[in-house]
């Protein structure tokens, strides 16, 4: 027993080295947002996330003026490619969850439905994703495990989390960096090109003004 208790004292040690970075750079794995939807206006929510992570969301309408007439909205998620990985219509309350396939903006947007004129309403959402979206409570009661192994599992997540982020961030830098340099090669290719048009346009210029200078007898 006190073999394991020793494990677990030298894992917390390795992770909680990291424990306050982590908190710093605080990766965006879970969101409370509030939108205020006017009749007749989309109003969308983005998140920016990389391939192969889990994100889990639910929303709710919130109107307080007269609850035994409750608005209902409308919900679409879509991905970077534009597929529809989520949608309702007439609707209080709805949850999505999906997987991602591919890198980039993911977007939810939410309008009131058609028959809500004139009614505006407000639109609670609980976006999480990464490992806010794991079920912990039945990892722990999987793997049995409890009390500072749960948080030390939960910690080794984020640096993981942190390091996939920072991989796909570096990926992102040098693929935006390769852009840069085949736009700055185009340009001073451009520019090589406007240079000697320019200077063949000169020299052209300047034989038919001395042929025509000749030709008037004015030098």
């Amino acid at each position: 027993m006190g073999t394991r208790d020793d494990a677990v004292i030298l894992r917390a040690i390795a992770v909680l080295l990291c424990a306050a970075w982590i908190l710093a750079a605080g990766p965006p794995t879970a969101s409370a947002l509030w939108l205020s939807l006017p009749p007749s206006v989309t109003k969308c929510v983005s998140e920016e996330i990389h391939a192969g992570v889990v994100a889990l969301a639910d929303y709710a309408v919130v109107h307080d003026e007269d609850r035994q007439s409750m608005p209902t909205i409308s919900a679409k998620v879509t991905a970077p490619n534009g597929d529809t990985l989520h949608h309702k219509e007439n609707v209080t309350i709805g949850q999505f969850a999906f997987t991602t396939n591919e890198p980039g903006t993911y977007l939810a947007c939410f309008w009131l439905d058609g028959a809500n004129k004139g009614i505006g309403a407000s639109v609670s959402i609980n976006w999480k994703i990464g490992i806010a979206a794991k079920d912990w409570e039945s990892i722990a009661k999987k793997e049995k495990i409890e009390g500072l192994e749960l948080e030390l599992r939960k910690l080794e997540e984020a640096v993981e989390v942190i390091h996939e982020n920072l991989l796909y961030l570096r990926s992102r830098e040098a693929g935006m960096r390769d852009v840069s340099e085949r736009t700055n090669g185009r340009v001073a290719l451009f520019s090589i090109m406007s240079l000697s048009l320019c200077i063949v346009a000169s020299v052209l210029q300047l034989r038919h003004l001395k042929g025509y200078f000749h030709k008037k007898k004015l030098i």
